[in-house]
Order: structure tokens, then C-alpha cells, then sequence
């Protein structure tokens, strides 16, 4: 049986960060650290990336690994399993639509999970930086 009644479980859902989340944070003050500066709240496209570098027309996401549904991490409550099921498909759905408006108007999408965000800091930065020098090379 669920340890959390309804009203207690929809009480913690709601209370779930949609931006700056502890993941976001942890890469953008790393990439600000580091000397690259960036857009947060911004609406490009329709889409609504964590982090964005408009001069450079680089966005990065970061994916929550529950709501976006990480391969290593993901598995399907088994309370309201058809709902979870639909609803992280329809996240990964419009994650592609993003991707695929925002590729088809040159922006460059960089897409991490929170997990390689938490354990992979240094990877994704540098990541980000090679996307960024690559692009400055090709103007």
C-alpha cells in the first residue's frame, strides 16, 4: 500500500520545482564559475530552455530523470502506472518537437540527464564549451 494518502502525495507533487532545480543550479553556477554567461527564463522558439546562449544559438536542457524518463533511473510507479506511463511519453514527445523547432530555426540543443548533471559536472561543462568554441569556429 502508497505511505502517502492522496492529498498528502498531490501536496508533495505540486511542491516539485519545474526551474531552478538543484541539478540546474549545481551546472549553471559551474558554468558561470567558469566564465561563460547565459540566459535563464527565456522563451526561444516555443521552448523554454534551463539555460540558453543566444550570441552562440546554443540551448541546453537539463532532463529531470523521473519526468523525462532516464534509461538508467526511470521505472514506472506502480501506483497509476498508465498515467505515469502516458504522461512521461508525452514529455519525451515534446521534447523532440523542441528539439527538432529549434534545430530547423540553427540553434544547437544539448540536452543532460539530472544523474550525468550530479556525477559528470566536469563532463557536461566541458561539453557545453566545445559546443560553444565549435560553433565560433563555423561563423
Amino acid at each position: 500500500m502508497d505511505q502517502f494518502s492522496k492529498e498528502k502525495r498531490s501536496e508533495i507533487m505540486r511542491a516539485v520545482r519545474t526551474r531552478d532545480t538543484e541539478p540546474e543550479m549545481r551546472l549553471r553556477r559551474a558554468l558561470w564559475g567558469g566564465g561563460l554567461r547565459y540566459r535563464t527564463r527565456t522563451s526561444i522558439e516555443g521552448a523554454k530552455p534551463d539555460i540558453a546562449f543566444p550570441g552562440k544559438r546554443v540551448v541546453v536542457f537539463v532532463d529531470g530523470c523521473f519526468w523525462h524518463g532516464c534509461p538508467k533511473h526511470f521505472s514506472v510507479p506502480r501506483e497509476n502506472a498508465s498515467f505515469w506511463s502516458s504522461k512521461i511519453e508525452k514529455n519525451r514527445a515534446r521534447d523532440a518537437r523542441n528539439n527538432q523547432r529549434l534545430e530547423s530555426h540553427g540553434w544547437r540543443v544539448l540536452r543532460f540527464w539530472e544523474c550525468e548533471v550530479e556525477k559528470e559536472l566536469d563532463r557536461v561543462v566541458g561539453r557545453i564549451r566545445r559546443c560553444l568554441r565549435n560553433h565560433e569556429s563555423s561563423t
